[in-house]
């Protein structure tokens, strides 16, 4: 039985997405990660359209999502995790490269859970990214419906 959970990484910037991937493993979090490129893929992917619709079932524990990208904008994603009935449980951390305090704003009203400032340097960049893998996706107890009905623990 497997119970581990989902990581969704939505981030444009290669660099910043394998230094995200590394980091986790390099904490030896054994959670899937999935990494996808823009918004748009992120929302075919919760929202099970185009390529994702015939995804396993079962939302990520937690979704690390990038302000910048193209397609659609992290602001916008969050906007409709948070406003879907289905989806909005689901914690959503921004990771970005943004300090404006209008970001800030606007991810906080829109119900963000954590908004974290990628650092530059790479030892504190895998350190906030060790640091906020270990919490959400091992000691925060997800939101119903984030493990496969398949795969959730008997109880």
């Amino acid at each position: 039985m497997n119970s581990l959970k989902r990581i969704l990484l939505v981030e444009d910037d290669p660099v910043d997405a394998e230094m995200t991937l590394k980091a986790l493993e390099a904490h030896h979090l054994a959670n899937e990660v999935l990494h996808l490129r823009d918004g748009a893929e992120a929302l075919g992917f919760l929202f099970l359209r185009g390529e994702f619709s015939g995804r396993p079932d079962g939302n990520p524990a937690v979704v690390l999502l990038d302000l910048k990208m193209p397609k659609v904008d992290g602001l916008e994603v969050l906007r409709q995790i948070k406003g879907d009935p289905g989806l909005k449980q689901i914690p959503v951390v921004v990771m970005t490269s943004s300090r404006e305090d209008r970001d800030l704003q606007a991810a906080y009203r829109l119900g963000v859970n954590a908004y974290v400032v990628k650092p530059v340097k790479f030892p504190e960049f895998v350190d906030a990214v060790k640091q906020v893998g270990a919490f959400w996706a091992v000691l925060n107890e997800p939101p119903p419906g984030s493990v496969p009905r398949g795969n959730r623990p008997k109880e």
